[in-house]
Parts: C-alpha cells; structure tokens; sequence
C-alpha cells in the first residue's frame, strides 16, 4: 500500500518575483509528494483562485523554527551533529546519522528543503528548481542510493519510469536517444555509427566493468579503513577494479577504443551532461557510474515532483527525533582551539555540535563560514587544482500542450551547429518536460518546460537593475527561438508562463559562491585523486555535496552523504573506528590528492 510521506509545509506568503528575478511563487503550498494532485484538486479551489489542499499533517518553517526552539533548538544545546544547509547531500548525510541514533540539527536559510532539488509553485504550475534526471531512484542493486536514503528514515515514494534519459540533438543532424533498456540504446548508437561497433562495445564494457563492481560493495566512507578492509576481503577483485580506475578519466578511456571524432565527440556530450566538462575532464567512475545506472536501475521521476525527494527526507528527519530550522542562515563556522565547536546565524543565534558538517561549496565553506586566514593549506591546494564550474541561466515556462509533438521525450540535450560550443556559455541547452511523465505538475492541457545553459557569474556583472532584466529577457528569448526552431515551431506563442534565473539567482538563493555547481579541474585530471572527501584539514568539520567526492549530480551527491554519514558516525562513537588507522589512511588519501 502506498504511503504518502506527509509535506512539511504550508502556504507562506512570498513575493512574485525578487530582484535577482528568481521565480518565487505567490504561495509555497503543501503538497503531497506521492499523490497526483490535479485531478482531485481543482474541485477544493477557492472563490480566491488559492489552490486548496485536502486536510495533511503539516509543519510551517515557523512552526518547526518555534518547535525546535522550545523543545531541542534552544540556541547553547549541543547536538551531536550540525548540518549546513538541507540540498540532497546535507539531508542524505543528516538522516543517516539520525537513523543511527545521532542528535542532529539542519539550518536551511531558505523556507522550503532542498537546494538545487527543491520545487517552487507558480499559478498551478509545479516547478523542479533544477534537474529532473533522477539517478539512484530504483528498487534494485546498491546504487539505488536516494531509496536507500528514504527508507532509512521510513519513507518510500511512488515513481514513473522514463523510457529515454535523454535525447541528443546534435550537429550534422545527429539524433541519439539514450533508451532505459541498454540494448536498444547501443543498436541506436551502433546504426549511426556502424564502423565504430567494436570501439562502442568496448567502452561501454568498460562502464559496466566499473558499475558492476560499484553496484556489488556495501557503499559506506572511503575514509573508513575498517570498512575498507571489510569490503577487500569480501569483494577484493571488485575493490581492486575501481582501485585501478580511480586516476583514469573517461576520455582515456574512449580513445583507446574509439578513433571517429564525432562519435568522440557524442561521449564528450554524454559526460558533459554529468559534470559540465568534456570526457577528458571527466573522472571513469563518475562516468561509469551515471552511464549504467540508467540502464540499470534506470531513470526514476517522483510522482509531484523531485521537491517530494526532499521534503520527505526532511519528514523523516524530524521523526527521528533530530530536528530542521528554516530562515536559518549560518554565516560562521566556530572554531575553538582548531576545532569546529559550533556555528553563528546572522541574526546572532549560536548553536553547538560535536561535529558540524557543510552542504555549501568548499569555496563558500572556507573563505565564508571559515574565514579566510584560518583556510588550511590542503583546502589552498584544492582552491589552486579546480575552478569553479559555470553556473546556469535557467528557463521555467508553462506552455500549451498543443505546442509539443505526440511522443516527445522527457529529457533534451540541444547542440545544434559546433561540437566547439559545447562548453561554452549559452552553447548547449538542457530540456527538461516533466509533465510528459507526471501530468499533474500543470493545469489541465498545458506542459512545463524547464530549460538550462551554462552561464558565467561574470556576464551579468555590472548591470543596472533595468540593464539586467533587459539582458535576462533578450537571453531567454535567444534561447527559445533555439528551441523553437529546432524543435517546437510555434512554441513563443504557446507560452503562458515564463520565470527567468541567471547565475546571481542561483547564488542569492541556493548560497552558491558565483551560482557555481561543483569543481571543475584547471587541467586533465588524474580521475578523482583531486577531490576532496568528507573530513578536512579542520578537526570536526566536514564538508558534503557536489564538491566532494565523487563530484556533481543527484547520485553523487547522495554517495557523498552516505559517506559522510558513516565516517561523522565513527568519530561520534556510533560505528567502529580505529584512530590509529584513520590516521594512517587520511595522511594516504591527502598525499593522493596532492598527485592530482
């Protein structure tokens, strides 16, 4: 029997749009997040036109602010963790130290969970803040790692498969889809490019090579040797494969198999997608990890939308006895003898914590929350070996279905004219359509349209006010005639609702230092010996999401929390730890990191 995971909101009154033009709804509503919700819904509409909720078990960001404060939350109380923000990584890492029995604490500055996977509701209209590509969300293997996240804290929620990851469009009128089933994806892959069928088999092996042996460990902290050694013992061949592969890089990997540029040039657009750099730039585990699990597990869209992901895990959280503060905005690490002791809100409130773990950037972590004289050295390092990966102009729009051929995909990827464009700003476009699966995130007859491109923080410096929106609107409009030539002719006409973001929305909103979304590495990489883990040169302080290991995307992020999870429960005493070793295999890891 489906069990519906209860919201943890209710309406709070926003304004339209802020001056970063950032898309806020007129009303964040509670909504079920395993439910389809429009069908039963427009009956409850009020004569105001405010969308009415059948009566659910709600906790306002002011009610658990008032509840935390009064029961667990008084600012001095000591937890035995404080987590820094609520996207995907944080609560990952939050409720599996809350389901092993941790005291946990969540500041969110925002009123609503989940950071770049959060949601925001617009005249009916039910928006995914950013990807829609969920990995990780299926009922089999072990790198189904958002379910595992969920039903560690009793939460399960009802998916819809997507039958194509993704379709590419791309230049000399290649046309690839990616389908769920493998191999009808490579018969695809092979009829465009027939002289390659050995390279293509080859190299997609070699993913599979890598999943497998990912798919069969017991996923815990790379920084744990106890668990290290556990898992040697019991999969030592598999332990051994991604020992092997962890310094490759999945352009490496391809040109030993694969000589036609183009096709070359289609697996740059393929890890281009999972981490905004090209294949050579781009570690083989993270590649691999992505480019099976689709087929794997395959691509799962929650039913009302990814915001459900978060406000259950936030759900569950709280359940567990742990707790989560909205308009909560953490703007210092303390520090007491070298050691995170705690953390100061900016409207002076202190809280305390044995151990405090950041969902922010590394760059907002230490130059922000940890100032910039008190930065250790191997965070310097890491600072000098990666650069901070672009950010995005995003485009939310409601359109009318009629614009939308029979049969569209889910999931685009547009890149019409030059293979040269891909990394470059505004060069390749992200489609995401999730009402094609889940009908009830718009009013009756219409879609939803979520576009992304890459964008520079420094494009939209120096600007006015009224330059800005200006520049936002001719932006967005280039965009769309892209689109609509490409794919939808008639599509300006169809649009009933168009919400723009640029990088400066991204950073005003999610706390990202430029809008960025994770490292990006300076030159070719040795895979992901540069990236940093969860631990850090500071004594209690850890770090979680798409800055560390293994880097960007839903999937990674939440492997990232995983990890934190069970390294933060071993120094707190709740999982077996021997100093002697960690201490041993950190010193091992950092000198690792300095080859990269």
């Amino acid at each position: 029997m489906l069990r519906l995971a209860p919201p943890l909101l209710v309406a709070a009154t926003c304004p339209a749009v802020d001056t970063d033009g950032f898309p806020l709804r007129r009303r964040i509503l509670a909504l079920p997040p395993l439910a389809s919700r429009r069908s039963s819904s427009r009956a409850l509409r009020s004569a105001s036109g405010i969308l009415r909720m059948p009566p659910v078990a709600v906790l306002s960001p002011e009610r658990a602010i008032r509840r935390g404060a009064s029961e667990k939350g008084e600012a001095g109380e000591e937890y035995d963790a404080i987590v820094i923000g609520s996207g995907i990584g944080g609560l990952v890492a939050a409720t599996q130290l809350a389901a092993k029995g941790a005291r946990v604490l969540v500041l969110e500055k925002y009123v609503i969970p989940g950071g770049s996977s959060g949601y925001y509701e617009r005249d009916e209209f039910t928006f995914d803040v950013g990807s829609s590509v969920m990995f990780g969300f299926s009922d089999k293997g072990n790198l189904n790692l958002i379910t595992r996240a969920l039903a560690a804290v009793g939460h399960k929620m009802q998916v819809i498969p997507d039958p194509t990851t993704v379709h590419f469009h791309l230049p000399g009128e290649l046309s690839v889809r990616v389908h769920r089933e493998y191999n009808d994806f490579i018969e695809e892959l092979i009829s465009k490019f027939p002289h390659e069928k050995a390279g293509i088999n080859q190299f997609y092996d070699e993913c599979w090579k890598i999943f497998n042996a990912l798919n069969s460990l017991e996923l815990k902290s790379l920084e744990e040797p106890i668990y290290l050694f556990g898992q040697f013992f019991k999969k030592p061949v598999e332990c051994l494969t991604l020992a092997y592969y962890l310094p490759q890089n999945a352009g490496d990997i391809a040109r030993k198999y694969i000589k036609d540029s183009q096709l070359l040039s289609f697996i740059d657009a393929e890890c281009f997608i999972v981490s905004t750099v090209n294949a050579l730039q781009t570690p083989m585990i993270n590649a691999s990890m992505v480019l099976c699990d689709r087929h794997f597990g395959g691509i799962n869209y929650p039913v009302g939308g990814v915001g459900g992901i978060a406000r259950a895990l936030a759900d569950g959280l709280v359940t567990k006895g742990s707790n989560i503060l909205y308009k909560a905005n953490v703007t210092n690490i303390i520090l007491k003898d070298g050691k995170a002791v705690g953390v100061r809100l900016s409207d002076g409130r202190e809280f305390f914590a044995t151990t405090v773990i950041s969902n922010a950037t590394r760059w907002d972590t230490f130059g922000k929350l940890v100032k910039t004289d008190e930065i250790p050295e191997e965070e310097k390092n890491f600072q000098r070996v990666y650069v901070k990966a672009p950010s995005f102009l995003s485009i939310h729009m409601g359109v009318k279905a009629t614009v939308l051929p029979p049969e569209t995909d889910c999931h685009h990827f547009i890149l019409e004219d030059d293979w040269a464009n891909l990394e470059r700003s505004y060069g390749s476009i992200f489609l995401s359509i999730p009402t094609v699966l889940d009908s009830s995130l718009a009013p009756e007859g219409h879609h939803i349209l979520h576009i992304f491109t890459t964008s520079s923080m420094d494009d939209w410096k120096g600007l006015n006010s009224k330059d800005y929106e200006k520049k936002k609107e001719l932006v967005a409009d280039e965009i769309i005639s892209r689109l609509e030539n490409k794919l939808f002719p008639g599509l300006k006409s169809s649009i009933v609702l168009k919400e723009v973001g640029t990088p400066k929305t991204h950073r005003r909103f999610l706390a990202r230092d430029s809008g960025t979304y994770g490292p990006m590495p300076r030159q070719i990489p040795k895979g992901l010996l540069g990236m940093p883990f969860n631990t850090t040169a500071i004594d209690g302080l850890y770090c979680v999401g798409d800055s560390c290991f293994p880097g960007q995307g839903v999937i990674a992020v939440a492997f990232s929390g995983i990890m934190c999870a069970h390294r933060v429960a071993a120094d707190i005493g709740l999982e077996k730890r021997s100093p002697v070793l960690d201490a041993a295999l950190l010193r091992l890891l950092g000198w690792l990191r300095t080859l990269a």
